[in-house]
């Protein structure tokens, strides 16, 4: 190769490198920002845009939700609220589009912002549509200025009650609330969903401290430490659009030991276990990853046993619970204009009540028409003793008897009495509105109730149960007279003035108490409730119960003449009596009912309110 050529390749080379040196940066530039494609979040929960790779552009983000834009070749960013946002790369001082990308954003589940140990959890899904039920149930119920104080005193809730009032929005409508426990915490942990993040903080520190708490200090983040005026701790802190509140149990003082015990244990608070235990509950929260409690083996399991509610509650079996086979509850409470339903699952690894029955009711099958209130148990003997005092050998079991003892009564007598059943009790209250008038007007001049109680037993063993009352009778140094017939003896007395007879024969213990029932129709009492109540309560094999505060107001407005009692003073009766029911709460009906099934047992429950 001559001379000139090779000074020409080393010319050209050396230019090239050149141009490279000086073009590079420029090319550079032009690499694309990395925005990422369409892509679903949930809200609050920290998004990455851009590249951490050497050559990655310096660029301007605008993420579209009214955020102010932030500038890096890498940046994270928690959308506030739900909805459809263009992120956009820009040139740092310029408005040009270098990359665009479409993010939906939607709310974050409550379950997925508790952790998946916890072992008590209490949450709406989400606000919009849940929260106002509740809250207008209740303030039918207690009224409506009681009603949202109860409900302020609830952490967190003071802002969800704020926003129903129409105040700033700083809570997300489209998230949840809830409460939980976690394992080896001796206390709750409250948590809400929020857009305005600072707002928040504000608006709960606010809330605490005319509550009496103190801020102790505030932190990067949002979090903020707080005392009470007992001395423990709480916290709060945001993470991931959802706001935290961590809230010790407060010490009990016993006798004066435990309160020297506790005056040195608030002494030492600051620093002490309680603020390790609050800072332990942040770390858990802050490092969680993936579902939450919402895949939770245990709840993903039971939530198709129950419907949709407003509200829900998902507990993990303990202690004597969960060796007894239990291994959770899971409940839904729906509310309506009015009235609210419960209905729950609790699942067992073992049958409920060794998967049997107890006797159906015969006093349901004939009596008399229109109790105010029923009860119905039917479940085998021995399951009824466990029921009763606690499984043999269990802590609840010896505290049951201890206390049985000091109130005075023999436990071996009380465990024998409950093993002479057959597992059949049942229980109708009846209200006798001419004798309540009768006491009010001309006997003693107080609202004392006035009716008749039937109560029913099935006895496998007679002997226990007149042992019992004929004891119990005489320890009272209560006066009674027995007469004795064929296969039967009967008691009777009077308790607060009022005729009570014992009936017991060999298979049955019939109780009647107060006033006589014969001017009401007999019929199938059973048959008249399951058609009201539905789903086989008031069957075999099930706890029901159920009090008619209906009926009871009905009763007390019917009289329109009482015999001895003057025509003139029974509408005053009438009408301070009703003055009274007008200060209680509004209740129409109450009723619960339980039977086992295939798996465990299902609950339900519902209260109606009358219509003021």
């Amino acid at each position: 190769m001559t001379p000139h050529v090779r000074a020409s390749l080393r010319a050209l080379t050396a230019f090239f490198l050149v141009a490279v040196a000086l073009v590079g940066p420029g090319c550079r530039r032009a690499v694309r920002p990395e925005v990422g494609g369409e892509r679903t979040v949930e809200a609050g929960v920290p998004v990455g845009f851009g590249s951490e790779a050497r050559d990655a552009p310096v660029v301007r983000w605008d993420f579209g939700d009214g955020s102010p834009p932030q500038q890096g070749a890498r940046v994270s960013h928690a959308f506030p609220r739900a909805g459809t946002y263009p992120v956009r790369a820009l040139e740092k001082d310029k408005d040009e589009v270098l990359a665009s990308a479409t993010v939906t954003v939607v709310p974050r589940p409550v379950l997925r912002a508790i952790p998946a140990d916890a072992e008590v959890a209490v949450f709406f899904p989400q606000l919009r549509g849940n929260v106002e039920p509740l809250v207008g149930f209740f303030s039918r119920m207690m009224g409506e200025a009681q009603a949202r104080q109860s409900l302020e005193e609830a952490p967190l809730l003071s802002l969800v009650l704020s926003d129903l009032r129409g105040e700033p929005r700083v809570v997300d409508p489209e998230e949840g609330v809830g409460f939980f426990s976690l394992p080896g915490f001796e206390g709750t942990v409250a948590l809400l969903g929020v857009t305005e993040t600072q707002a928040a903080v504000d608006a709960v520190v606010k809330e605490l401290e005319s509550g009496g708490a103190r801020v102790v200090r505030r932190e990067p983040e949002g979090t903020v430490r707080f005392q009470r005026e007992g001395g423990e701790p709480l916290l709060l802190f945001p993470d991931r659009g959802y706001l935290y509140l961590v809230v010790p149990d407060s010490p009990e003082a016993g006798g004066m030991e435990e309160a020297s015990g506790e005056i040195a244990k608030v002494q030492a608070r600051a620093g002490g276990t309680d603020a390790a235990a609050v800072d332990a509950i942040r770390a858990r929260i802050g490092g969680m990853s993936g579902p939450g409690l919402s895949e939770q083996p245990l709840l993903t399991e039971l939530r198709p046993k129950v419907g949709a509610g407003n509200v829900h509650l998902f507990a993990r079996a303990e202690g004597e619970d969960a060796t007894g086979g239990i291994r959770g509850i899971w409940a839904a409470m729906r509310v309506e204009e009015g009235r609210a339903d419960l209905e729950g699952w609790v699942a067992s690894d073992k049958s409920l009540f060794a998967g049997k029955s107890g006797p159906g009711s015969e006093l349901l099958g004939k009596a008399p028409a229109g109790p105010i209130a029923a009860l119905m148990v039917s479940i085998p003997p021995e399951e009824l003793a466990k029921l009763v005092f606690g499984a043999p050998g269990s802590e609840r079991r010896e505290r049951t008897l201890r206390r049985l003892k000091e109130e005075g009564f023999d436990a071996a007598d009380a465990e024998n009495l409950v093993g002479a059943l057959r597992g059949d009790l049942t229980l109708l209250a009846y209200f006798d509105a001419a004798a309540f008038y009768r006491n009010f007007i001309r006997g003693n001049r107080r609202p004392e109730p006035r009716g008749t109680l039937l109560f029913q037993a099935g006895l496998v063993h007679s002997e226990p149960v007149l042992e019992w009352l004929t004891g119990r009778l005489e320890a009272r140094e209560q006066p009674f007279e027995v007469t004795k017939g064929a296969g039967s003896t009967r008691l009777r007395t009077r308790v607060m003035e009022q005729p009570v007879e014992f009936t017991v024969t060999a298979e049955r213990l019939m109780v009647h108490g107060g006033e006589s029932l014969g001017a009401r129709d007999m019929g199938d009492v059973g048959t008249a409730l399951r058609e009201r109540f539905g789903a086989h309560a008031f069957e075999p094999g099930h706890l029901s119960a159920m009090m008619d505060f209906g009926r009871l107001r009905a009763e007390l407005d019917a009289p329109q003449e009482v015999p001895g009692v003057p025509a003139q003073q029974l509408p005053v009766a009438r009408s301070l009596v009703g003055t009274l029911l007008d200060q209680l709460p509004p209740v129409e009906l109450v009723f619960v009912d339980f039977a086992p099934e295939e798996g465990g047992g299902r609950f339900r429950a519902r209260t109606v309110l009358r219509s003021r």
